[in-house]
């Protein structure tokens, strides 16, 4: 529970924090309507496959490797304090049709931003690949239903955004969302403790 309980607050702070994969949808939602918005947001679906296999192979040759695993744990623990120091410093989002600048085709735009975009290599290498990998070594049912809550979590938040921004665009200025990212930064820090405290036990075994 506590591992599929991780990959569902992953997926929630992937889903509504700031960024440029947010901020695409955004700007496709207010420039060509909710629907433009949805399939950005749906993006991730396609883009995260071969990302999510290239972390899983490496996991893998990683895994008899005591301290590269503690390594590892250590890097990721570190990542996550940036993620939650990036959700703490949250600012409202200042919805402006004329500083968002968009072309049509918004599902091609969704991959390609998501494609070049480092965050979700530096995720799956560091935190996502090693959490499902965890959960395989438990069973094969609890990896896919962490990695299938991950998804629901991330797309269905970036959904909720778009129909947001689609019909109350001022909402996702208010307190509610800053309390919600800068919550989920908090807990990330948590997740970011336990994570440098496997490292490192893997580190001094």
């Amino acid at each position: 529970m506590s591992l599929l309980l991780t990959a569902l607050v992953l997926g929630l702070y992937a889903g509504f924090s700031p960024g440029p994969m947010l901020t695409l949808v955004l700007s496709e939602t207010l420039k060509h309507g909710t629907k433009a918005g949805l399939q950005v947001a749906l993006s991730p679906l396609i883009t995260d496959v071969p990302i999510i296999i290239l972390a899983l192979v490496l996991m893998n040759q990683l895994a008899q490797m005591q301290t590269a695993l503690g390594i590892m744990s250590l890097v990721g623990a570190l990542v996550l304090i940036w993620m939650g120091y990036e959700s703490l410093n949250t600012q409202p989002i200042a919805i402006n049709n004329s500083s968002l600048i968009t072309k049509p085709a918004s599902l091609k735009k969704g991959i390609l931003v998501n494609l070049v975009n480092p965050h979700p290599y530096i995720f799956w290498i560091t935190i996502g690949a090693p959490l499902i990998y965890k959960a395989y070594q438990q069973s094969l049912g609890l990896a896919l239903v962490a990695l299938l809550g991950f998804y629901i979590c991330l797309v269905g938040a970036k959904v909720l955004l778009a129909l947001i921004a689609g019909r109350y665009r001022h909402a996702l200025s208010s307190q509610l969302y800053l309390m919600l990212v800068r919550g989920l930064g908090l807990v990330l820090w948590l997740f970011a403790v336990f994570m440098a405290w496997e490292g490192f036990k893997l580190l001094t075994k």
